[in-house]
């Protein structure tokens, strides 16, 4: 969720087991910062030397890729994904790096913070203020392993005052601005939604591939069917409610008829969409001739555990679900 949570530590920590259990592991690049129970879980592995490259008087070290390439261990150990390479280096990012270690068949250990991932930059500039500069494609996530390093904010915060993250004056700075309570807390939701919501589209992927009936329990998930209704909006509101007690995802779908929308209704029904997103649905939107089997489609695929629907007075098909169905068995 933020720096100091112990990144390098747990990925230094996983790679001892990697290296007992017999696989050949190097370090490519590896920033202790100095600490000495992480200077001890370094401890073991083969340095591959780092290069230096002179910029603007100044001598900088990088990874040496083609050192890392021409080892070629089983396992190589690459701090800082979204760490931006000093000018000459062959790529201007590391992650750059790592896709070329991988397209070599080199597997790679590498540490991330939520605020780097390109989707989530925007809200946590909106959380904390802070313009956020270098950030790693969402692409370059998907076909990885994610592994949530989590803490509480307020063990973050006494890490701060003991001076494991920041020397005194950065970290008195720190707890001023990004390291509030209340900004961690944000941060640790959005760590938390971004690895649910891998692990859920590495399940959505599996079930396309395979003949299985009916919906999994493996946790709760929420559908809002959206219109241009005004009752929407409160419906919408009251799902995430929902969402919030019971801790899951939930999406909101409008499924698109074989009937046009007049003006005014495509503006509510923007409106109610706009008012899902900004609430944290995640938004679908589908064509079906039927808005039934549409919206069961959607949920079929999605895993939804639970369907909730308006119920208008004049009657109609709405009628005949209720005000919710649930898709487990």
């Amino acid at each position: 969720m933020s720096p100091g949570v112990g990144k390098t530590y747990a990925m230094l920590e996983a790679a001892q087991g990697e290296l007992k259990a017999g696989r050949d592991v190097v370090i490519g690049y590896v920033e202790t910062h100095g600490r000495k129970e992480t200077d001890a879980l370094a401890t073991g592995f083969q340095i591959v030397p780092r290069m230096s490259l002179d910029y603007r008087g100044v001598t900088l070290t990088e990874m040496n890729l083609d050192a890392v390439l021409a080892r070629r261990p089983q396992l190589a150990l690459v701090d800082e994904l979204a760490h931006t390479n000093v000018p000459g280096s062959r790529h201007p990012k590391r992650w750059q790096d790592i896709q070329e270690l991988r397209d070599a068949g080199i597997d790679v250990f590498t540490t991330l913070n939520v605020q780097h991932v390109e989707s989530r930059a925007d809200t946590v500039k909106q959380i904390t203020g802070a313009e956020i500069r270098e950030t790693v494609p969402d692409s370059v996530l998907d076909d990885a392993v994610l592994e949530l390093i989590d803490l509480p904010p307020r063990e973050l915060v006494q890490r701060l005052h003991e001076g494991k993250v920041y020397v005194a004056d950065r970290a008195a700075a720190a707890m001023q601005s990004f390291f509030r309570e209340a900004n961690l807390n944000a941060l640790r939701e959005l760590a938390l939604r971004l690895v649910a919501d891998h692990v859920g589209e590495d399940t959505i992927l599996y079930r396309r591939t395979e003949a299985a009936a009916g919906t999994w329990k493996v946790g709760n998930r929420l559908l809002v069917a959206v219109g241009p209704s005004p009752l929407s909006e409160p419906l919408i509101r009251w799902t995430r409610r929902m969402a919030d007690e019971l801790r899951c995802p939930w999406l909101a779908v409008h499924v698109e008829g074989p009937q046009s929308l007049t003006g005014a209704a495509q503006t509510r029904l923007s409106k109610n969409l706009d008012a899902a997103r900004e609430l944290g649905a995640e938004v679908i939107t589908t064509t079906d001739e039927d808005l039934a089997r549409g919206i069961l489609r959607v949920a079929r695929e999605r895993n939804v555990t639970l369907i909730v629907l308006g119920k208008p007075s004049g009657g109609g098909w709405l009628n005949w679900f209720g005000v919710a169905i649930s898709c487990a068995d």
